[in-house]
């Protein structure tokens, strides 16, 4: 147990932090690695590797992203923006790079091969990215001289470019919609609504009449019959086949012939071994982390902080959203993971830095109104003072 008397400075942080947020990202994490021992076995033994390599694998990079997690969750919010504009710069470089010397699977250019692991770029930008354009679109609220709603745009516009370049359309329409909803926030005015609203509307309709690999996955999600609707039909197959309380953990059957089971349809996996009951549960922790989230964002005086706080909820929760959705057929695939919960490095590692960012923005901080002779009040009476 941390004393409040400690003054060190781990328990100026266990003193500080949400302490709910952190326990629900914990429960996840753990989540993550009991579903891998569920998904991961079939997909490795169908191409020839040993049943429990994705695992040990997902259980490798945990480490690195529990320390990402913890050391961000330490700075400070001006900390925190100058971390994100270092990993978004050299983010965007390495996606670039990616269109020349990235690794190609499955048509798409999206990872660089350093030999231990695979890395995607674009997945550390998307948190970066969040936090620059709340900082962009604070300045501009703050200092109606910077034009800091236009940059955010031409900084969407370049990060939306390389993203289509790889191709990867989910990541760029999961980002647009991120960056709409920031822009919601800080005060969009409603002729600027209606013509966001009209440009992806129109970017979804040029996507889907110029590039046939957006056409097929709306085709078929609006018509089953003229495609290869196979991974989907199977996720839907999973989760009947669990119902409420699931199979039991390794009696699915169904997974087996999943092909990604352990990535984009591991939610179909949790129903069918272990049911409904905890796919909600599931529901429920991300419904924790997106709400905290945005209640620290609504309390929140200051301008910069409560965007890139919300930003960041609604960054998770809508790539929950998605892959969920997807597994329930509710829209076309998108080839997203679910957070903490899927198999992948980047995925996780990337997951942790923007929940370590909005740990570290939702930390109580010293207000100087509640100052009282110069002392810090302290939770038995005047505990430290001003340096």
């Amino acid at each position: 147990m941390v004393s409040r008397a400690d003054r060190s400075a781990f328990a100026e942080w266990w003193w500080t932090v949400d302490r709910l947020l952190v326990a629900a990202l914990a429960v996840l994490l753990v989540g993550g690695i009991v579903l891998s021992f569920a998904a991961s076995p079939p997909v490795a033994e169908r191409i020839g590797l040993e049943p429990y390599y994705f695992v040990k694998r997902q259980a490798m990079y945990l480490v690195p992203a529990l320390g990402i997690l913890i050391v961000t969750s330490f700075l400070t919010p001006r900390q925190v923006r100058r971390v994100a504009l270092v990993v978004f710069v050299v983010s965007l470089l390495l996606m670039a790079l990616t269109l020349v010397v990235g690794v190609e699977i499955k048509g798409a250019r999206r990872w660089i091969d350093f030999g231990v692991m695979s890395l995607q770029p674009s997945e550390f930008a998307k948190p970066a990215f969040v936090v620059i354009a709340a900082w962009l679109f604070a300045e501009s609220i703050d200092k109606r001289d910077v034009p800091g709603n236009i940059l955010s745009v031409a900084l969407l516009v370049l990060f939306a470019a390389l993203l289509i370049a790889q191709p990867d359309f989910g990541q760029t329409m999961l980002v647009t919609i991120v960056w709409g909803a920031m822009f919601f926030m800080a005060g969009l005015p409603w002729p600027w609504i209606f013509a966001l609203a009209g440009a992806g509307a129109g970017g979804i309709f040029t996507a889907y009449l110029l590039i046939p690999h957006v056409a097929g996955r709306i085709d078929r999600f609006l018509k089953p019959g003229t495609g290869d609707t196979f991974q989907v039909d199977t996720a839907i197959e999973s989760i009947l086949k669990g119902g409420w309380f699931g199979r039991g953990p390794g009696e699915g059957t169904v997974k087996r012939i999943l092909p990604d089971s352990h990535t984009d349809f591991i939610f179909a996996v949790a129903a069918e071994e272990f049911g409904i009951i905890v796919c909600l549960f599931l529901v429920f922790l991300f419904a924790i982390i997106v709400l905290r989230g945005l209640m620290h964002a609504h309390q929140e005086d200051n301008t910069f902080i409560r965007l890139a706080t919300g930003g960041l909820a609604v960054l998770f929760g809508i790539q929950a959203a998605i892959n969920m959705a997807v597994n329930l057929q509710l829209m076309p695939a998108k080839g997203m993971t679910l957070p903490f919960i899927s198999y992948g490095g980047s995925s996780l590692m990337s997951i942790a830095f923007g929940m370590g960012m909005l740990l570290a923005l939702t930390r109580r901080r010293l207000r100087t109104d509640r100052l009282v002779g110069g002392k810090v009040p302290g939770p038995r009476g005047l505990v430290g003072s001003l340096e």
